[in-house]
C-alpha cells in the first residue's frame, strides 16, 4: 500500500467489490437508502427546496436528473444539490457518518445514476452508498473526531462529506486508483461549512449536506475527465491540505486505513425516530422512560433540569425558538414538545406548534446547566421534579435508533411510508419500498430514479 494516504485510501476503495460488505451490512444499507428516501421526499415540500428551486429556476422540461418528489428535473449536478437539501430538509436523515451521511451521498450516486448511460446493477449502487459512508466518516475520524472537528465551528456534514460523495461517485463511474485519488483531492476544494446558523436559527444547515453531494459529485466527474486534485490532501503537516487546515493538530491520517474492511462504518450510524437534531434524542428517550416508569403525565411535572457537556450545550442547549432551525436544534424544546404534545416529530416542528403559550410556559419550567465534568461526546442527564416534590434522573446511553437500540424494520419502513407518503400516492410509496428493499437483485437500477419523481 502506497505510503500517500490519499493513494493509500484511493486504493482501498478501488479494490474493494460488492463481495466485502456482508449481508446484514447490506440490509442496513438498504434500510438507510429507505430512510434517506423518505426523508428527502417529504422534504421536498420544505422551504428550503422552494427557496433552492426559485433560485436555479428550474421548471419541467430543463434536464433529465428528477428532482424527488416533484414533477420537475435538472442536470446531474444541480439534482445532487436540491436533493441534497431536501434530505436534511426536516432533519429526519440519518446520522452518526461524516455526520448526515445519507443526506450527502445518496443524492451523489443517484445523480451519477441517472447520468449513466449503461445499466448499473443494484449491487454496484449498493457498493457505492456503503463506500461514499465508509470515506465520510474515516475522513471525520481522521481529522480529530466529530467533537474535534465540530468544535472547531466546522459542520461535518459538509467539509468530511463531500470526501465521501466523491468516493462514492467515483466509484460508480468505475475510477481507476489515480483518478479516484484526484478525486478526493479534488473534493477539498468543495469542502466547507460551519455551525454559523446556530446562532439566529438560519437554515443554511441545509445546505450543507446538498453543497457536499453536488461537491462529491463534481470531484469525481471532474477526475473522470481528467482533472488532476492535489496528490497529498490528506498528509498532516503539509500547508494547505485537509487536515492541517480544518483540524487542530490531532489528525491521524492512519485512521483513513487503518483496519479498513474490518467494520464497515455504515454499521454505525443511527436512524433518527424524531424529527431534531441527534443531540437531543438521549434526553427525548429519558424524559419518555421517566414518564413510563413513574407513571406520569404532562401535569405531574413542576420541573425539569438538564445538565448537558459544554459542546452539547452550545450545539443543542438553546431556549430562545424563533424558528423551525431553532426548534430543529434545541434539547429544551424537544422536552416541552414531547411533554405537550406526546410526540416530536414533523407536525411539532410547525410555527403553530412552537409558538404555542402553553410551550413557553414549559420552557420556563426547564432550566439547562453545562457540567463541566461531563465529556464532550456524554449524553445529557435529564432530571424531572413532580408536582409533589419528588425528583428523578436518567441518562440514556444508547439513545433509540442508533446501532445498541435500533428502530425495529417495521417501525423503520413505517416512517418511510408516512413521509414518502406526504408527497407521493400510496401505491408509488409502496413500489419504491419494495424496489430499494430488493436493491442487490436489481439488475438495472436507473429504473430507480422513475420512482421518486
Amino acid at each position: 500500500m502506497s505510503d500517500n494516504p490519499t493513494q493509500a485510501l484511493a486504493e482501498l476503495v478501488c479494490s474493494t467489490n460488492y463481495e466485502a460488505f456482508p449481508a446484514d451490512t447490506i440490509h442496513k444499507a438498504k434500510l438507510h437508502i429507505l430512510d434517506t428516501l423518505g426523508a428527502a421526499i417529504a422534504g421536498s415540500a420544505s422551504r428550503e427546496t422552494d427557496a433552492v428551486v426559485a433560485m436555479l429556476g428550474i421548471q419541467s422540461g430543463t434536464g433529465h436528473s428528477p428532482i424527488w418528489g416533484r414533477p420537475i428535473a435538472s442536470d446531474a449536478r444541480t439534482s445532487a444539490f436540491v436533493n441534497g437539501v431536501s434530505a436534511h430538509a426536516y432533519e429526519l436523515d440519518d446520522s452518526g457518518g461524516c455526520d448526515h451521511s445519507g443526506a450527502v451521498v445518496l443524492p451523489s450516486v443517484l445523480a451519477a445514476l441517472g447520468d449513466h448511460c449503461q445499466p448499473l446493477s443494484g449491487r454496484e449502487l449498493l457498493r457505492g452508498v456503503l463506500l461514499g459512508y465508509e470515506v465520510g466518516r474515516r475522513v471525520l475520524e481522521a481529522v480529530g473526531g466529530y467533537e474535534e472537528h465540530n468544535g472547531l465551528g466546522w459542520h461535518s456534514t459538509g467539509t468530511c462529506g463531500a470526501f465521501g460523495a466523491a468516493a462514492a461517485v467515483g466509484s460508480m463511474v468505475n475510477l481507476n486508483v489515480n483518478a479516484m485519488a484526484s478525486a478526493l483531492g479534488s473534493a477539498c476544494s468543495f469542502a466547507g461549512g460551519t455551525w454559523a446558523f446556530i446562532h439566529n436559527g438560519s437554515s443554511t444547515k441545509k445546505l450543507h449536506a446538498g453543497r457536499a453531494a453536488e461537491g462529491g459529485f463534481m470531484a469525481a466527474y471532474l477526475a473522470r475527465e481528467g482533472l488532476e486534485g492535489p496528490d497529498r490532501v490528506f498528509d498532516a503537516g503539509r500547508w494547505g491540505s485537509f487536515f492541517a487546515t480544518f483540524g487542530a493538530g490531532k489528525s491521524d491520517p492512519q485512521a483513513l486505513v487503518r483496519d479498513f474492511g474490518d467494520y464497515w462504518r455504515l454499521n454505525r450510524c443511527s436512524i433518527k425516530p424524531y424529527a431534531t437534531c441527534r443531540g437531543t434524542h438521549a434526553g427525548i428517550d429519558a424524559l419518555d422512560l421517566m414518564l413510563q416508569r413513574h407513571g406520569l403525565a404532562a401535569a405531574d411535572i413542576a420541573a425539569i433540569e438538564i445538565d448537558i457537556s459544554g459542546f452539547q450545550y452550545g450545539m443543542c442547549g438553546g431556549k430562545i425558538i424563533q424558528s423551525r432551525a431553532q426548534a430543529q436544534m434545541s434539547l429544551p424544546y424537544a422536552l416541552a414538545a414531547r411533554l405537550h404534545y406526546g410526540k416530536v416529530f414533523l407536525a411539532e416542528l410547525e410555527e403553530a406548534a412552537w409558538s404555542a403559550a402553553e410551550i413557553g410556559l414549559l420552557m420556563d419550567r426547564i432550566m439547562v446547566r453545562i457540567d463541566p465534568a461531563m465529556k464532550d461526546e456524554d449524553e445529557p442527564a435529564i432530571t424531572i421534579v413532580t408536582t409533589t416534590g419528588a425528583r428523578h434522573r436518567l441518562v440514556v446511553e444508547f439513545p433509540l435508533g442508533g446501532p445498541q437500540n435500533p428502530l425495529s424494520d417495521e417501525r423503520l419502513i413505517g416512517k418511510y411510508a408516512a413521509l414518502a407518503g406526504m408527497v407521493l400516492p400510496a401505491s408509488r410509496v409502496d413500489a419504491l419500498r419494495d424496489y430499494v428493499l430488493d436493491l442487490e437483485n436489481q439488475t438495472d437500477a436507473r429504473s430507480l430514479i422513475a420512482l421518486l419523481q
